[in-house]
Protein backbone atom coordinates (compact mmCIF):
# COMPACT_ATOMS: atom_id res chain seq x y z
CA UNK A 1 0.00 0.00 0.00
CA UNK A 2 1.43 3.58 -0.89
CA UNK A 3 -0.06 6.34 0.54
CA UNK A 4 1.10 9.62 -0.41
CA UNK A 5 0.63 13.63 0.95
CA UNK A 6 1.48 16.89 -0.36
CA UNK A 7 0.24 20.52 0.20
CA UNK A 8 0.08 21.19 -3.33
CA UNK A 9 -0.36 24.95 -2.67
CA UNK A 10 -3.16 25.57 -5.20
CA UNK A 11 -4.49 22.42 -7.07
CA UNK A 12 -4.95 24.56 -10.24
CA UNK A 13 -1.22 25.62 -9.84
CA UNK A 14 0.06 22.27 -9.30
CA UNK A 15 -1.46 21.23 -12.52
CA UNK A 16 -0.48 23.47 -14.68
CA UNK A 17 3.52 22.25 -12.94
CA UNK A 18 2.68 18.81 -13.77
CA UNK A 19 0.94 17.39 -11.01
CA UNK A 20 -2.01 15.14 -12.96
CA UNK A 21 0.77 13.79 -15.11
CA UNK A 22 2.88 12.63 -12.20
CA UNK A 23 0.39 11.41 -10.23
CA UNK A 24 -0.86 9.07 -12.63
CA UNK A 25 2.25 7.57 -13.01
CA UNK A 26 2.73 6.62 -9.41
CA UNK A 27 1.74 3.37 -8.08
CA UNK A 28 -0.44 5.29 -5.62
CA UNK A 29 -4.10 4.05 -3.57
CA UNK A 30 -4.32 7.23 -2.02
CA UNK A 31 -3.03 10.51 -2.71
CA UNK A 32 -4.02 13.51 0.32
CA UNK A 33 -4.19 17.03 -0.57
CA UNK A 34 -3.99 20.23 1.35
CA UNK A 35 -4.68 23.73 0.07
CA UNK A 36 -6.15 23.21 -2.67
CA UNK A 37 -7.29 26.89 -3.01
CA UNK A 38 -10.55 25.85 -4.90
CA UNK A 39 -13.90 25.90 -4.93
CA UNK A 40 -14.89 22.39 -6.07
CA UNK A 41 -17.74 23.70 -8.60
CA UNK A 42 -15.74 25.75 -10.07
CA UNK A 43 -12.92 23.20 -10.88
CA UNK A 44 -13.00 21.17 -14.15
CA UNK A 45 -13.81 17.73 -14.38
CA UNK A 46 -10.49 16.66 -15.07
CA UNK A 47 -9.39 18.27 -11.90
CA UNK A 48 -12.34 17.36 -10.03
CA UNK A 49 -12.74 13.91 -11.13
CA UNK A 50 -9.48 12.63 -12.84
CA UNK A 51 -10.02 8.72 -14.58
CA UNK A 52 -9.56 5.91 -12.10
CA UNK A 53 -9.96 8.12 -9.06
CA UNK A 54 -12.68 8.33 -6.33
CA UNK A 55 -12.09 12.06 -5.33
CA UNK A 56 -13.30 14.34 -1.92
CA UNK A 57 -12.90 18.23 -1.49
CA UNK A 58 -13.39 19.97 1.51
CA UNK A 59 -13.28 23.28 0.76
CA UNK A 60 -12.85 26.48 2.70
CA UNK A 61 -15.70 28.89 2.80
CA UNK A 62 -13.47 31.65 1.64
CA UNK A 63 -12.29 30.99 -1.85
CA UNK A 64 -8.87 30.83 -2.91
CA UNK A 65 -7.86 29.62 0.84
CA UNK A 66 -7.04 26.87 2.43
CA UNK A 67 -9.03 23.31 1.31
CA UNK A 68 -7.78 19.90 1.46
CA UNK A 69 -9.03 16.18 -0.84
CA UNK A 70 -8.43 12.93 -0.86
CA UNK A 71 -7.96 10.92 -4.39
CA UNK A 72 -8.11 6.75 -3.72
CA UNK A 73 -8.19 3.95 -5.84
CA UNK A 74 -10.36 2.45 -3.79
CA UNK A 75 -14.14 2.85 -2.86
CA UNK A 76 -14.26 3.49 0.80
CA UNK A 77 -16.84 2.54 3.79
CA UNK A 78 -17.24 5.92 5.36
CA UNK A 79 -16.28 9.55 4.76
CA UNK A 80 -15.89 12.21 7.78
CA UNK A 81 -15.68 15.86 6.14
CA UNK A 82 -14.21 18.43 9.30
CA UNK A 83 -13.57 17.90 12.87
CA UNK A 84 -16.80 19.42 13.60
CA UNK A 85 -15.37 22.66 14.55
CA UNK A 86 -17.55 25.03 13.09
CA UNK A 87 -14.86 27.80 12.80
CA UNK A 88 -11.91 25.57 11.67
CA UNK A 89 -14.08 23.71 9.25
CA UNK A 90 -15.25 26.47 7.69
CA UNK A 91 -11.13 26.84 6.23
CA UNK A 92 -11.03 23.35 4.93
CA UNK A 93 -9.12 21.22 6.58
CA UNK A 94 -9.56 17.77 7.54
CA UNK A 95 -11.20 15.22 5.52
CA UNK A 96 -10.91 11.47 6.18
CA UNK A 97 -11.85 7.87 4.88
CA UNK A 98 -12.62 4.67 6.42
CA UNK A 99 -11.61 1.44 5.45
CA UNK A 100 -12.64 -1.56 7.47
CA UNK A 101 -10.26 -0.76 10.78
CA UNK A 102 -8.00 1.32 8.44
CA UNK A 103 -8.71 5.35 8.68
CA UNK A 104 -6.34 7.62 6.42
CA UNK A 105 -6.99 11.67 7.07
CA UNK A 106 -6.23 14.87 5.09
CA UNK A 107 -5.18 17.67 7.61
CA UNK A 108 -4.54 21.31 7.22
CA UNK A 109 -2.89 22.52 10.59
CA UNK A 110 -2.97 26.33 10.63
CA UNK A 111 -0.17 28.28 9.92
CA UNK A 112 0.57 30.81 12.70
CA UNK A 113 3.45 32.95 10.48
CA UNK A 114 1.29 35.68 9.43
CA UNK A 115 0.07 37.06 12.37
CA UNK A 116 -0.05 36.93 16.32
CA UNK A 117 -3.69 36.20 16.06
CA UNK A 118 -3.57 33.10 13.59
CA UNK A 119 -0.75 31.44 16.26
CA UNK A 120 -2.88 32.39 18.73
CA UNK A 121 -5.60 30.37 16.29
CA UNK A 122 -2.96 27.62 16.05
CA UNK A 123 -2.34 27.14 19.25
CA UNK A 124 -6.57 26.78 19.97
CA UNK A 125 -6.04 24.33 17.19
CA UNK A 126 -3.69 22.29 18.98
CA UNK A 127 -5.28 22.67 22.18
CA UNK A 128 -8.64 21.31 20.49
CA UNK A 129 -6.95 18.33 18.91
CA UNK A 130 -4.79 16.89 21.39
CA UNK A 131 -8.14 15.42 23.09
CA UNK A 132 -9.81 14.31 19.56
CA UNK A 133 -6.30 12.14 19.11
CA UNK A 134 -6.46 10.90 22.42
CA UNK A 135 -10.14 9.49 21.79
CA UNK A 136 -8.99 7.99 17.92
CA UNK A 137 -5.84 5.95 19.71
CA UNK A 138 -8.32 4.79 22.04
CA UNK A 139 -10.73 3.52 19.15
CA UNK A 140 -8.17 0.45 18.57
CA UNK A 141 -8.45 1.20 14.85
CA UNK A 142 -5.78 1.99 12.94
CA UNK A 143 -5.04 5.71 11.37
CA UNK A 144 -2.59 7.53 8.81
CA UNK A 145 -2.92 11.15 9.42
CA UNK A 146 -1.38 12.78 6.47
CA UNK A 147 -0.69 16.28 5.82
CA UNK A 148 0.66 19.78 6.78
CA UNK A 149 1.35 20.20 10.44
CA UNK A 150 2.87 23.07 10.08
CA UNK A 151 5.65 21.91 12.73
CA UNK A 152 8.95 21.07 12.68
CA UNK A 153 9.64 18.50 15.69
CA UNK A 154 13.22 18.34 16.48
CA UNK A 155 16.71 20.27 14.90
CA UNK A 156 17.06 17.26 12.39
CA UNK A 157 13.57 18.75 10.99
CA UNK A 158 14.77 21.93 9.28
CA UNK A 159 17.92 23.52 7.73
CA UNK A 160 18.43 26.71 10.23
CA UNK A 161 16.81 25.66 13.99
CA UNK A 162 18.98 27.78 15.68
CA UNK A 163 17.72 30.76 13.93
CA UNK A 164 13.74 29.72 13.94
CA UNK A 165 13.21 28.68 17.97
CA UNK A 166 10.96 32.05 18.09
CA UNK A 167 9.36 31.49 15.01
CA UNK A 168 5.98 29.30 14.72
CA UNK A 169 6.27 26.25 13.25
CA UNK A 170 9.71 25.94 15.78
CA UNK A 171 8.01 27.10 18.75
CA UNK A 172 8.91 25.34 22.01
CA UNK A 173 5.01 24.84 22.67
CA UNK A 174 4.08 23.55 19.36
CA UNK A 175 7.71 20.93 19.72
CA UNK A 176 6.19 19.97 22.64
CA UNK A 177 2.61 19.27 21.68
CA UNK A 178 4.54 16.50 19.10
CA UNK A 179 6.48 15.41 21.80
CA UNK A 180 3.15 14.63 23.76
CA UNK A 181 1.79 13.10 20.74
CA UNK A 182 4.63 10.77 19.57
CA UNK A 183 5.45 9.88 23.52
CA UNK A 184 2.40 9.34 25.73
CA UNK A 185 -0.34 9.49 23.23
CA UNK A 186 1.42 6.90 20.86
CA UNK A 187 1.38 8.11 18.09
CA UNK A 188 4.74 7.41 15.54
CA UNK A 189 6.38 9.39 12.39
CA UNK A 190 5.85 7.15 9.74
CA UNK A 191 8.92 9.01 7.60
CA UNK A 192 11.09 8.25 10.90
CA UNK A 193 11.00 4.98 11.63
CA UNK A 194 13.07 4.17 8.40
CA UNK A 195 15.11 7.49 7.87
CA UNK A 196 16.58 9.16 10.16
CA UNK A 197 19.14 11.35 8.15
CA UNK A 198 19.30 14.99 8.40
CA UNK A 199 18.14 17.09 5.10
CA UNK A 200 15.09 15.59 4.82
CA UNK A 201 12.65 18.12 3.91
CA UNK A 202 9.41 18.98 2.93
CA UNK A 203 8.83 22.45 2.78
CA UNK A 204 11.52 25.95 0.92
CA UNK A 205 10.42 29.16 1.85
CA UNK A 206 10.28 30.80 -1.71
CA UNK A 207 13.26 33.19 -0.57
CA UNK A 208 16.57 33.44 -0.26
CA UNK A 209 17.35 30.49 -3.25
CA UNK A 210 15.90 28.28 -0.58
CA UNK A 211 14.89 25.47 -2.90
CA UNK A 212 18.02 25.81 -4.28
CA UNK A 213 20.09 25.67 -1.40
CA UNK A 214 18.10 22.90 0.24
CA UNK A 215 17.53 25.36 3.48
CA UNK A 216 13.86 23.57 4.28
CA UNK A 217 11.92 22.49 7.01
CA UNK A 218 10.08 19.05 7.57
CA UNK A 219 6.45 19.76 8.46
CA UNK A 220 4.44 17.24 5.84
CA UNK A 221 3.77 14.03 7.95
CA UNK A 222 2.48 10.68 7.64
CA UNK A 223 1.47 9.76 11.60
CA UNK A 224 0.08 6.60 12.44
CA UNK A 225 -1.10 4.41 15.19
CA UNK A 226 1.75 2.56 16.60
CA UNK A 227 -0.35 -0.89 15.03
CA UNK A 228 1.09 0.05 11.54
CA UNK A 229 4.77 0.87 12.52
CA UNK A 230 5.67 -2.42 11.61
CA UNK A 231 4.48 -2.53 8.05
CA UNK A 232 6.27 0.72 7.34
CA UNK A 233 8.87 -0.20 4.47
CA UNK A 234 9.99 2.40 2.51
CA UNK A 235 9.60 6.24 2.56
CA UNK A 236 10.53 9.28 0.00
CA UNK A 237 10.49 12.52 -0.86
CA UNK A 238 10.00 13.82 -4.38
CA UNK A 239 11.68 16.25 -5.45
CA UNK A 240 12.74 15.39 -9.23
CA UNK A 241 9.80 17.71 -10.35
CA UNK A 242 8.57 20.93 -8.02
CA UNK A 243 4.69 21.40 -8.22
CA UNK A 244 4.34 23.15 -5.15
CA UNK A 245 6.40 24.81 -2.42
CA UNK A 246 6.34 21.43 -1.21
CA UNK A 247 7.03 18.40 -1.91
CA UNK A 248 5.22 14.97 -2.39
CA UNK A 249 5.96 12.53 0.59
CA UNK A 250 5.30 9.02 -0.12
CA UNK A 251 4.95 6.08 2.30
CA UNK A 252 4.61 2.29 1.09
CA UNK A 253 3.33 0.05 4.14
CA UNK A 254 3.68 -3.54 4.00
CA UNK A 255 0.41 -5.37 3.12
CA UNK A 256 -2.46 -4.30 0.44
CA UNK A 257 -5.04 -1.60 1.29
CA UNK A 258 -7.36 -4.01 1.94
CA UNK A 259 -5.26 -6.44 4.01
CA UNK A 260 -4.51 -4.08 5.97
CA UNK A 261 -8.20 -2.83 6.58
CA UNK A 262 -9.10 -6.06 7.47
CA UNK A 263 -6.19 -7.10 9.86
CA UNK A 264 -6.81 -7.05 13.78
CA UNK A 265 -5.67 -4.13 15.46
CA UNK A 266 -1.74 -4.05 16.89
CA UNK A 267 -1.93 -0.77 18.42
Amino acid sequence: MRIATLNCNGIRSAHRKGFYQWLEQQDVDVICLQETKAQIAQLEPALREPPGWHTWFVDAVKPGYSGVAIFSRHAPDKVRCGLGWEDFDQEGRYVQLDFGRLSIASLYLPSGSSSEARQLAKFDFLDRYMPELKALRAEGREYILCGDWNIAHKPIDLKNWRGNQKNSGFLPEERAWLDELFGQVGFVDAFREINSEAEQYTWWSNRGQAWAKNVGWRIDYQIITPGLAPRVMGASIYKDERFSDHAPLLLDYRGTLAEIAAADSLS
